[in-house]
């Protein structure tokens, strides 16, 4: 692994096989449609998307791309998530079967409202 963490998301993708790059970078643009509100910075040295906190992370790996929308990400999708690997906030998807985009579209999703819920409650204590 290279010492020093990517600058930024192109970086990180850069990094990867064309074959690795091609699905990272619709895994980006998959998170960015369904956030387009959302930055993008490297976290845990993982491509990652803030709104009002963290959004999701997601990173290649030898035989799998990790998902991490938080574990009320993956406890909400639980049924759909229950053919991959995964662990609570995490989930693998495998190189050798199609990635589940829209899957990862309606997670994303999930998590702005959440986030954003989140944020508006706080608000309300604030000025309460």
């Amino acid at each position: 692994m290279n010492p020093e963490p990517p600058k930024d998301i192109d970086e990180y993708i850069a990094g990867f096989p064309p074959s690795i790059q091609e699905i990272l970078q619709k895994i980006r643009l998959t998170i960015r449609g369904a956030a387009p509100e959302a930055q993008e910075t490297i976290s845990y040295r993982m491509p990652t998307f803030t709104l009002k906190g963290n959004l999701v992370h997601f990173a290649a790996f030898k035989n799998h791309i990790g998902f991490y929308p938080t574990p009320t990400g993956t406890e909400r999708f639980r049924e759909e998530l229950s053919v991959y690997k995964g662990g609570k906030g995490s989930i693998r998807f495998p190189l050798d079967h199609p990635i589940p985009y829209d899957l990862i579209r309606r997670i994303v999703e999930f998590r702005v409202q959440e986030n954003l819920e989140k944020a508006k409650a706080r608000g309300k204590k604030k000025k309460g």
